[in-house]
């Protein structure tokens, strides 16, 4: 297992040095494109340009340009936004917690309710409340997360707002844990429950479907003669064998929002997040923030799958490498 372990980090490491090449090649080696006048932001002025193409050696053959940028963007950390004046990666490690807090709370939520909703859907399959449980679930496939969060915000801080219902609900916006940890709960609870929907339903469907498929497989129906419980057969065979799907998925899910991916949500709560910090860029055709946080979202995406493969060597030894 731990030689499993430290080949799946080397190979994370090869590929996330192959998404900064690609990631350079795009920005900076485009046919046709200047970098540094993309750089520069809206109107620029010629003396900008000029210490742009001068800063990351951009007369200079590309592998030197692709060394600068690397020692701005990982090393020295002093990239900066021509746009805002500003250097980018403190921009980024700021806005991380807040990302971080959304999407943690939002997994815990989906994870826990998604297993319970299709254990039981599982077990009550053949009664009434196996399709209505799968309804609920489709409602919540089809819930764009964008309009669910609209509507949470008209709900809750407009025209139900005042009433002992959602009077709890503060304004819009973060307030960081080690500030206040109440207020960061109430500020995230409502993003938490509109992220985590689209997720608990796609999984309890998931889940359960998975778990029917094993019912007659070989180790289940011996688990069964030798005595075990139903629930002991349930937890400890079936939904174990069950949850590779799942925590492939959940990997994948997890890295893709942690990565970006929540932007609609941050964006919708006014959360200053890296989603929302990515949508700032692109409205202001901000490069050196775009490319940072392109990197940093490939980068929780690789690592996310590397973690997803040592899961499933954990769940499954047959599938390790020899």
């Amino acid at each position: 297992m731990l030689a499993f372990i430290v080949r799946r980090t080397l190979w994370t490491i090869v590929v996330l040095f192959a998404i900064t090449v690609l990631t350079y090649l795009i920005f900076f080696a485009t046919p046709g494109i200047d970098p540094a006048r993309q750089m520069a932001g809206r109107n620029p002025d010629p003396q900008t340009i000029a210490a742009i193409r001068h800063e990351f050696g951009l007369d200079r053959p590309l592998p030197i340009q692709y060394g600068l940028l690397m020692k701005h963007m990982l090393v020295t950390r002093d990239l900066i936004s021509y746009t805002t004046r500003s250097e980018v990666i403190p921009q980024i490690i700021a806005a991380t917690p807040v990302t971080l807090s959304l999407v943690f709370g939002a997994a815990v939520i989906w994870v826990v309710l998604s297993i319970i909703t299709g254990l039981a859907a599982a077990v009550l399959k053949g009664t009434i409340f196996d399709p209505l449980l799968m309804i609920l679930a489709l409602f919540g496939i089809s819930m764009p997360v964008f309009w669910l969060g609209e509507v949470a915000n008209l709900i809750t801080q407009d025209r139900l707002h005042h009433t002992f219902l959602f009077s709890w609900v503060p304004p819009l916006g973060y307030v960081p844990f080690t500030q206040n940890p109440a207020q960061w709960f109430l500020h995230l609870i409502i993003p938490w429950l509109v992220l985590s929907v689209l997720y608990i339903g796609f999984y309890a469907r998931v889940l359960r479907a998975n778990i029917l498929e094993t019912q007659n497989e070989d180790y289940i129906r011996t688990a069964r003669a030798k005595g075990l419980s139903g629930r002991r057969v349930l937890l400890r065979h079936s939904l174990r064998t069950s949850l590779i799907t799942f925590v492939s998925l959940f990997g994948l899910d997890f890295g893709f929002l942690v990565g970006g991916g929540a932007l609609l949500t941050e964006v919708v709560f006014g959360l200053p997040g890296v989603g929302f910090l990515t949508y700032q860029s692109l409205q202001n055709l901000d490069l050196p923030v775009i490319m940072a946080t392109v990197i940093y979202g490939a980068f929780f995406i690789v690592l996310a799958n590397a973690i997803v493969d040592v899961g499933y060597a954990w769940l499954d030894p047959r599938i390790r490498p020899a």
